[in-house]
């Protein structure tokens, strides 16, 4: 493969979201721990690639799902919390711009919530607040992060008119900087005013 092929060849697909979830979190201007940092990392990379666990995390509505993680008790309670946090995190993040505003409310409330809990056990032994809950307190930035991954992995997959047109109409949806730096890779400076011009 020659040095000029566009195709990017990581060791991991943490390595593959690093730098842009980096760049997220600098566009949200969120005040993220390292370890934060890492987790939506790691969550990113485990929901590439997802197991049995975290491909079942939204398997029911998370009502049911929030109320059976309560009633678990020890590392059930805990695994069962993080992973429905985890799983609200990446499905509002990613898939959540066609959710109603109350409806993404009570998601974010939900995934807040479970991650709140889960480090509530945590805390029980360690000396002050970890990275569930950060996640839990600044969940609503995390998923503005996530959204912007998306947006990122959408402007790079886009492909031939029709990929181009769906990431222009999301551009007039958010106007997100990543969609823009997509359409302008691909000749078309998006404006306020939305219009593009080739």
């Amino acid at each position: 493969m020659s040095e000029s092929s566009p195709i990017a060849i990581t060791a991991s697909l943490g390595s593959y979201f690093e730098g842009v979830v980096d760049e997220a979190i600098k566009g949200q201007k969120i005040d993220a721990s390292p370890e934060a940092h890492t987790y939506v990392v790691e969550l990113l990379a485990a929901f590439g690639k997802p197991d049995e666990g975290t491909g079942s995390a939204l398997s029911e509505p998370v009502t049911f799902l929030l109320r059976d993680a309560m009633a678990a008790q020890g590392n059930e309670r805990f695994k069962r919390l993080r992973n429905l946090g985890d799983g609200v995190l990446y499905g509002v993040g990613f898939f959540g711009e066609g959710l109603d505003s109350a409806d993404k409310r009570y998601f974010v409330h939900v995934g807040s919530s479970a991650y709140g809990h889960a480090a509530d056990m945590l805390r029980r032994g360690a000396k002050g607040p970890g990275v569930l809950d950060e996640l839990a307190h600044e969940f609503d930035s995390f998923v503005e992060v996530l959204t912007d991954v998306s947006d990122w992995v959408m402007a790079q997959s886009a492909r031939g008119q029709q990929g181009v047109v769906k990431l222009y109409e999301r551009w007039l949806k958010r106007s997100s900087p990543m969609l823009a730096s997509g359409l302008a890779e691909r000749g078309i400076m998006a404006t306020r005013s939305g219009r593009g011009s080739a």
